[in-house]
């Protein structure tokens, strides 16, 4: 490393720790080479020149720009190695006697804690998640309640609208073929591939297949859009007080309520296999334009269901968060498999 990566280095280190610009004096005793303050702002000047750190109005020091963040991540960190017992306080956090849906809450939560930042996992999306049983229940003329036992435990209730009665015996019967001919098959499988080659061939169905065609497109019919959980959104309120937009940060709390554009900011990069990282403008969406998204995906059974995320500034503590989302996510992988 020479000596002006280092000094950069050195600089985003500091400004990271203190929250304060850095100058030519502090950044020399901090670096502790044996260079003289001349050299040190020379070598600042020519880093600000090429874009890597900014010089704000209010003081003589420099900052980071996002392009600096960016190099600094990809070529200059040194993460810290995740410790045994912050593996062990995640697994005991996150066991397979919860459901999937307090998993993905207290995964939330382990990361706004540790991170102090905010912590946001996705729900596991419907259609990846396997068929363990479904049973339909009548309430009334065109109404039926199909509940769907899914592989890793979860329940979920669908009200299906239906376009004629169905008595209680088809409905027993529908879900009798169903559950011998599907079960352990995803639910997307379902809906895409099974039930569309029934639907090929419905004219030719009896009246039972004709109505368990029905019945099934209703219940297995993917979600209009997905969910996720958030914990530790308050803490993003500080940047309103250090320098942050006022209105930006209206944004960012408007696009959590409103969940869409996060959700398909976070499914674009869904087919990734390890940590991804958004600074500043990089994610294409303007309420991060003052933030930092480290996320990565998890699963069960070597298939990815969602993926979870760090959001805070982004002068953030990169060397821990990325590890943090790593081992938070191998260990929300190991419950929902078990």
């Amino acid at each position: 490393m020479d000596r002006a990566q280092l000094l950069f280095k050195t600089l985003v280190e500091c400004y990271i720790r203190d929250g304060q610009p850095v100058g030519s004096r502090h950044l020399l005793q901090a670096a502790e080479l044996p260079l003289s303050p001349a050299t040190v702002r020379n070598v600042m000047a020519q880093l600000e020149e090429r874009g890597l750190l900014a010089s704000p109005h209010t003081s003589a020091g420099r900052v980071p720009t996002r392009q600096g963040y960016r190099l600094f991540v990809d070529r200059l960190l040194t993460a810290e190695a995740p410790t045994d017992a912050l593996v062990a306080a995640l697994d005991s956090e996150l066991t397979a006697d919860k459901s999937p849906r307090e998993l993905v809450q207290r995964a939330s939560q382990c990361l706004a804690e540790l991170s102090r930042h905010a912590g946001l996992v996705m729900v596991p999306r419907r259609d990846l998640v396997d068929l363990r049983h479904i049973e339909f229940v009548r309430l009334d003329d065109h109404r039926v309640l199909a509940i769907i036992v899914c592989a890793n435990g979860d329940v979920q209730n669908q009200l299906l609208q239906t376009e004629r009665p169905f008595a209680d015996a088809e409905l027993v019967q529908a879900g009798n073929y169903l559950n011998h001919h599907f079960a352990g098959k995803s639910l997307g499988d379902i809906t895409q591939g099974l039930l569309h080659g029934l639907k090929d061939d419905r004219l030719r169905l009896d009246a039972l297949l004709r109505g368990t065609v029905e019945l099934a497109e209703r219940a297995f019919a993917p979600a209009p859009t997905g969910d996720f959980v958030i914990a530790g959104e308050a803490s993003l309120l500080s940047l309103a007080g250090s320098g942050g937009s006022v209105d930006r940060l209206q944004e960012l709390f408007q696009a959590f309520a409103a969940k869409r554009d996060i959700l398909h900011l976070l499914d674009r990069c869904r087919q990734s296999e390890g940590v991804e990282i958004y600074i500043g403008d990089e994610s294409g969406y303007a309420p991060f334009e003052d933030l930092t998204l480290v996320t990565a995906p998890y699963g069960a059974h070597d298939r990815v269901l969602g993926r979870l995320a760090v959001i805070g500034p982004t002068r953030m503590a990169y060397q821990r968060i990325i590890p943090l989302v790593e081992v938070t996510a191998a260990a929300l992988s190991r419950a929902l498999s078990r």
